[in-house]
């Protein structure tokens, strides 16, 4: 877990914050054992990830959404930079 979020994750919270997302309820940085999830709606069960290049390979990322659909989680994967330029349009 960063102490610091990336520019697209604040990016993604602004928007995501204080159920401003069809009064759906978000948590930042929220433990999903053994993982920590970048944003979580307990709720409806829903996972969204603010990926940069570290996650080109994908390989951990297949595993543990594998894991976190098992548990039944919707993980959602957006790349930074799509963020960056849509944030808008989520």
């Amino acid at each position: 877990m960063r102490r610091e979020p990336t520019e697209a994750e604040r990016a993604l919270w602004r928007v995501l914050r204080d159920r401003r997302l069809s009064s759906i309820k978000f948590r930042w940085q929220a433990p999903v054992p053994p993982y920590i999830a970048d944003f979580v709606c307990f709720e409806h069960r829903i996972i969204i990830e603010a990926d940069g290049l570290q996650h080109a390979e994908g390989v951990r990322d297949e595993k543990r959404d594998a894991f976190l659909a098992a548990e039944g989680f919707t993980v959602l994967r957006f790349w930074n930079a799509d963020i960056l330029t849509n944030a808008l349009m989520i």
